[in-house]
């Protein structure tokens, strides 16, 4: 799969796709914090000690952001996706703290073509994100759009 673009024929329902892994450092927690989220756990190791986070913690937005990374390296840069219509679930299940090490992956739950656009596909996904202890520290349900191979 990863020599050609991925289309809409290529994701089947109940597949699990592999996103790789991602190693989170103190130093990019509180960049991103710094100009995106500026709360007290996400930019002190002390702060995030007190919290009820347990240490320097990532911004849910940042554990978002660095899903997004993976997606698009392994399969939106490499795809005929055409966006997405919006998300219908994002969840900050556990702290991501400096040091951890992140793995993805997607499921396709769903897949279906436009009724009013038959050269586009529509793919309903749960995406995840684990730490390096098995723990769940995020989930995403969303739909991305595809070109079919003959819309591309």
């Amino acid at each position: 799969m990863l020599d050609k673009k991925w289309a809409y024929e290529d994701f089947e329902e109940g597949a699990t796709i592999e996103l790789g892994s991602k190693h989170v450092s103190a130093d990019e927690i509180v960049e991103f914090a710094t100009e995106f989220d500026p709360q007290p756990m996400h930019l002190d190791e002390e702060a995030g000690k007190n919290s009820i986070l347990g240490g320097l913690a990532a911004s849910g937005w940042h554990t978002s952001c660095m899903f997004m990374r993976l997606l698009c390296d392994i399969v939106l840069l490499k795809s005929t996706s055409q966006g997405a219509p919006g998300l219908d679930l994002v969840k900050w299940k556990k702290p991501v703290l400096a040091g951890d090490t992140l793995s993805a992956r997607l499921i396709v739950v769903s897949k279906r073509v436009s009724s009013r656009r038959p050269n586009l596909g529509l793919v309903t996904m749960r995406g995840e994100m684990l730490n390096q202890r098995g723990d769940q520290v995020f989930e995403i349900h969303n739909t991305i759009m595809f070109l079919t191979r003959a819309g591309a």
